[in-house]
This record gives structure tokens, C-alpha cells and sequence, in this order.
């Protein structure tokens, strides 16, 4: 494959210099190197997948950098969510001639100095960025990057959120975005077309019947649309949650954005809430399609992170200020504390009490359940233990693989 331009049509374009000439054994290794760093920001890239973009990359040309991106993106994507972080890593790696190289040997200072810093997501950022002081060298980065095997996976499946290094917990908060939570369904008072049903659906039978000389054959039915419990989502963003907050935060963005029921994609009725020294609505933030992003959003929000508890006090605000997120008494409400909270005992079991009168049920999500023998001795977390409906471990990510269960499971008593 020739990747320049014919010489009489014009200069090729500096950045097809970045991709290299297959005639000189270039072409292969940028495209690898571009790979890797995408494995970096979380997407999921394996060789067959490179292989792919080759063929792809025949068959358009490089004379234009718009074709090479979307040719790229179409074999390279497969989840909606690492669009944006493609396309931000495709401009960062093919910005200049010179840039790849520099990237591969780990020389981006000097790049940025003449470049300028890019606008890019932090998955992008920590994927092309520096090495500091302990962190290992880059041919080590390939190396983890490109053979992440099975026992290092089950490891940090297992291992605890607070205890990880930096590298591990980026790793880990990405593995969480990828555990499903299917809530359970109820049927809801719409009706569409099926097969079973109280009613008839006389629109579809008499256009079924029409096409059979005016012989009704079948009468189709009109059945309950299925819908997800609406979820009501409480997270304690104080000094000792730190490390789970962010990781649950993301791991509820991208777990509860749809369910699938009946064949069929389900959006859910969410409300998200921080709670610390006060409540913080984070709707808005949870409304962004990207994770990043959210995550971004959601710390401007709030403005009481890492300080003290008083869920009591945050729950007198959820009550006078946004009761109706409470739908009809169906929904499910997830805690996300350790419990160790500085109000009063009292006022947290009122709360709590009107809480249980208006959901379905109250599940605590306790990251200390991690300890053997744990016992809820503190007054915050006994009055939690006392009126909640369930009380489940969260600390790590096989415990966030087992939650769906043991929410279907509590359904059904």
C-alpha cells in the first residue's frame, strides 16, 4: 500500500508522515503504537482489531485525514461510550509529524511545550502522559498494557478500593463501568403489541386480517409494558468514602443508564444524590453521556467533599425539597455510606422511618463489610443496620458483580 500522494497533485499532508510509509516498515508500527495508547484510555483494542484497521485503511487511503478517522473508529469502536475519547486521542496522537515518536519514547514535555496542552479527557491525558518519578518506563507500560493476564484481572476483582496504587484504581474504576445491574421490572399501566394479554389489539388484527382476504387468523393482544423500579441513589462523599465514592459514582452512571427487559432497551428513572455536611443534587451531572465527563461535573457540584456525615440533616433537605423522586412506593433506594455519621441518632431514625413509608426498599451498601466480624457499633451505622431492609458489601468489584443478584434476590421475598 502506497500512503503518499502522487508528487505532481501536491505535497502529501504533514500528518500522513505520522502514520508512515508501508514501503519503509512504518505503517504497522504507528498503527500499533496508536493501539496501545488507546488500550491506555480504556478501550478495549486487541490485534485482530489492528489487523482490521489495516484492511480498512487499504481500502480508503491516507491521503485525507477525515477518511483515516473514520475508518479507524468504525473497526476500533464498538461501545458508544469511547467515541469521544477515540476522537480526542486520534487528534492528540496524529497532532504533529514528530508527535508519535515522542509519545512512544515517553518525550511528551517537550511536544506540549511546542503543541500547546490539548483539551483532552483524563482516560486521554493519563494514556499519553509523562512518566513521574516511580512509575515505570514505557517498554514496562507495553508490557502491562498488551498482557494483562487472567490472575492479575481476578486480583484486582478482589482487591479492595482504598488499598490499590493510582494505576490500579484507574484500572479497576474502568472495570467497574463494565458491570451490568439489571434492576428488577414491573409492568407499567402503558400497553404495546404482544402476544399475551387481557385485551385485544384490534388495529394490528384487522391490518393482519386484511392481508388474508378479511379472514381473521390470530388475535393479537395487547400486554403491560414492562418498566424498571424507579431508583433513588444516596452517596457518602465523606473523608473515609472518598476512594468508593468516585468508583461507585461511575459504576452507577454506567450500570443503571438502561436495562434490558423483554427483548427490548429500558431508560430508568434515576435520581442521584451526594450527601456529606449537605445534600447535593447531581441530576445534571448524571444526565452526560460520558463517564468522564460526569465525573468532572459532579466534583464542581459538590462542595462538601471529603468533610464530615449528617445523613440526617441531608434527608430532612431530600424531604422537603425533592419527595416527589419518591415514585408511588416502588422505589428502590441504594445508601451508600459507611455509616459513620456525626448528627444525632434520632433525627436519623425519623428520617429513616419516612424514607421506608415512601420506597419499596431501603438496601444499605456498606463498603466496612469488608472486615470479618463486622459489627455496626457506631450510632449512625446502628440506626442504619435497624431500619434498613438489606445491608450489602461494596468495596470491591467482584461485590459490585453480586449486588444485581442480591437485589433480585430481595425482590422476591
Amino acid at each position: 500500500m502506497t500512503s503518499t500522494s502522487d508528487p505532481a497533485s501536491g505535497p502529501r499532508p504533514h500528518w500522513v508522515s505520522q502514520l508512515g510509509d508501508a514501503r519503509r516498515g512504518k505503517f504497522s508500527g504507528n498503527l500499533s503504537a496508536f493501539g496501545r495508547a488507546l488500550r491506555r484510555a480504556g478501550v478495549p483494542v486487541d490485534a485482530s482489531r489492528i489487523a482490521l484497521a489495516q484492511e480498512a485503511l487499504q481500502c480508503v487511503g491516507v491521503a485525507h485525514k477525515q477518511d483515516v478517522g473514520a475508518a479507524l473508529e468504525a473497526v476500533l469502536v464498538s461501545r458508544e461510550q469511547d467515541r469521544i475519547v477515540f476522537r480526542e486521542m486520534f487528534d492528540a496522537f496524529f497532532r504533529d509529524p514528530e508527535l508519535a515518536h515522542q509519545l512512544l519514547a515517553r518525550m511528551v514535555p517537550r511536544a506540549a511545550r511546542e503543541a500547546g496542552p490539548p483539551r483532552t479527557r483524563p482516560r486521554v491525558r493519563a494514556a499519553l502522559a509523562p512518566p513521574t518519578a516511580g512509575q515505570p518506563r514505557a517498554e514496562s507500560d507495553v508490557e502491562l498494557d498488551a498482557a494483562m493476564t487472567a490472575s492479575d484481572l481476578a486480583r484486582l476483582k478482589e482487591a479492595d478500593f482504598n488499598r490499590l496504587t493510582a494505576n490500579e484504581y484507574a484500572l479497576v474504576q474502568r472495570l467497574a463501568q463494565d458491570v451490568a445491574l439489571p434492576l428488577p421490572t414491573v409492568d407499567g399501566r402503558r400497553t404495546c403489541a404482544g402476544w399475551r394479554g387481557p385485551r385485544v389489539h384490534w388495529g394490528r388484527t384487522l391490518r393482519a386480517a386484511a392481508r388474508h382476504g378479511g379472514d381473521v387468523m390470530i388475535l393479537h393482544r395487547l400486554q403491560r409494558r414492562p418498566q424498571p423500579l424507579p431508583l433513588l441513589v444516596l452517596v457518602d462523599v465523606s473523608g473515609s468514602m472518598e476512594r468508593y465514592a468516585r468508583t461507585l459514582l461511575a459504576f452507577l452512571h454506567a450500570s443503571t443508564r438502561h436495562v434490558r427487559a423483554g427483548g427490548q432497551t429500558l431508560p430508568v428513572n434515576r435520581e442521584v444524590f451526594a450527601f456529606g455536611t449537605e445534600l447535593t443534587y447531581l441530576g445534571a451531572a448524571f444526565r452526560l453521556a460520558d463517564t468522564d465527563a460526569m465525573l468532572l461535573a459532579a466534583g464542581d457540584l459538590i462542595h462538601d467533599f471529603a468533610g464530615g456525615t449528617r445523613l440526617g440533616d441531608c434527608l430532612v433537605s431530600l424531604r422537603r425539597q425533592y419527595s416527589r423522586c419518591l415514585v408511588g412506593r416502588r422505589t428502590i433506594v441504594l445508601i451508600v455510606s459507611d455509616g459513620l455519621d456525626t448528627g444525632e441518632p434520632e433525627d436519623l431514625a425519623r428520617e429513616l422511618s419516612w424514607l421506608k413509608r415512601r420506597s419499596r426498599r431501603v438496601l444499605w451498601l456498606n463498603p466496612l463489610l469488608r472486615f470479618d466480624g463486622y459489627e455496626p457499633s457506631a450510632r449512625g451505622a446502628a440506626v442504619l443496620h435497624r431500619m434498613a431492609d438489606a445491608m450489602l458489601a461494596v468495596h470491591n468489584v467482584s461485590r459490585l458483580q453480586e449486588l444485581a443478584g442480591a437485589i433480585a434476590a430481595l425482590m422476591k421475598r
